[in-house]
């Protein structure tokens, strides 16, 4: 596997860590499990990193040198790209011939990479893309820059050369289709998933006791990266809306939002917390760091609802993480939420990111406690059906359909030269 921008060991929420580390690392556990070896190969963001660190029984994560022992922004990463082919080429060479069966990359700056290494190698790439420019350029949040036209034609690159394309949702695999062209009979749908035993229904007095949360508090948690795309700042402004319409919930509310800085919102990283004071809503708004996953499924418990406010989404993990822990969701109706979020089952959409309409919807499930409960039970129904279990079949059915592909034009052109001579 090849996550070179971000590594698995790194914690989610803020820089470039987010769902797509937590996706390689449950997947790699997962086909480790039905015994498949995996190694993972990242960049080396820091000195003193061993060469590589063992995640789990059968997963392995190698450390490449490529630029200087520190993080670099992702928008950064292509200077280093031929530094990160020469690592996963060397590592390759020190194993027996045919070592590696197939490479399976993540995000384009991986598909670049595993574009040539499994050239090199003769042997399948397959390819998720788990955000793409074309589509965050057609939904960008007010003032966000769009993605640059080196990216785009970077990752159609990895579209074309992929052998199989995972894709999150139908709606993705409709995207690679209309905007990047790609073979539909390459595309595979396979939504990620959840660790159901992780993240479950528990005692919420327990879990806010833990985090030191009033018992009668309106809790209100967004989970994720601080950047335009996340949206957190419709979530503030949603608060104000709130308090401003009745006063007395001032008392109780708190909007908790636990994640860094990250992509544009590194310019401006004390942005959410001016626009708090501005929206005058600075004592009901705390923003904390990420957290490690643990007391993040407490976060989930000890919340009325959790907010997924993007302006695009490939799938939405957070959102299923919340639900599987019997917290409803309030998301955007855009991407892979209405996949991840089932309308009025397991949470509410809302069109739009216009504040006053999620502060309606937030109202309401504030107001209405039975409405909360019978979406929490749809949510953790919802959630049951997204384990990483199915995930890892899924994807395991798609490299057997690479490999069959591959062995098949072999044999062709093993004919083909057959007859030639």
């Amino acid at each position: 596997m090849l996550s070179v921008h971000t590594s698995p060991l790194d914690q989610p929420g803020t820089g470039d860590a987010g769902g797509l580390n937590v996706y390689v690392v449950e997947l790699a556990r997962r086909l480790a499990a039905r015994g498949t070896e995996v190694e993972v190969l990242t960049r080396a963001a820091r000195p003193g990193l061993a060469p590589a660190v063992e995640l789990a029984d059968g997963v392995l994560v190698r450390h490449l040198p490529a630029g200087p022992y520190e993080p670099l922004p992702k928008e950064d990463l292509p200077s280093q790209l031929c530094a990160l082919v020469a690592g996963a080429l060397r590592v390759e060479a020190g194993r027996a011939a045919g070592h590696y069966d197939l490479v399976h990359s993540h995000y384009w700056l991986s598909g670049q990479v595993g574009w040539l290494a499994a050239e090199r190698w003769g042997v399948p790439l397959v390819h998720t893309m788990h955000t793409m420019a074309r589509v965050k350029n057609l939904s960008l949040a007010a003032g966000d820059a769009p993605e640059p036209r080196s990216r785009e034609i970077g990752e159609q690159q990895v579209v074309d050369a992929a052998d199989r394309l995972l894709a999150n949702t139908r709606l993705e695999a409709g995207q690679l289709v209309d905007l990047y062209g790609a073979d539909p009979r390459r595309v595979a749908v396979v939504p990620p998933g959840v660790d159901l035993e992780l993240f479950r229904p528990g005692d919420r007095a327990a879990a806010r006791a833990r985090l030191g949360v009033r018992p009668d508090a309106a809790v209100l948690l967004f989970v994720g990266r601080v950047q335009p795309l996340k949206a957190p700042d419709v979530l503030v402004r949603a608060a104000a809306r709130l308090v401003a319409d009745d006063p007395a919930l001032r008392r109780r509310l708190q909007v908790v939002v636990l994640g860094g800085p990250s992509g544009s919102g590194t310019e401006r990283p004390r942005a959410l917390e001016e626009l708090a004071r501005s929206e005058g809503v600075a004592d009901v708004v705390t923003l904390a760091p990420p957290v490690p996953r643990p007391v993040l499924a407490d976060w989930y418990r000890a919340a009325d609802v959790s907010v997924v406010p993007s302006y695009s989404e490939s799938f939405g993990l957070v959102a299923v993480e919340a639900q599987a822990c019997g917290t409803p969701v309030v998301a955007s109706r855009v991407g892979g939420l209405p996949v991840a979020v089932r309308d009025g089952v397991s949470g509410l959409l809302v069109d739009g990111h216009d504040p006053d309409d999620y502060a309606r919807v937030l109202r309401r499930l504030l107001d209405e406690p039975r409405l909360r409960q019978r979406l929490s039970l749809g949510a953790v129904e919802h959630a049951a059906r997204h384990g990483w279990d199915a995930t890892a079949d899924g994807v395991l059915a798609a490299y057997r359909g690479a490999l069959d592909d591959a062995e098949a034009a072999r044999a062709a052109r093993g004919r083909a030269a057959g007859r030639g001579a």
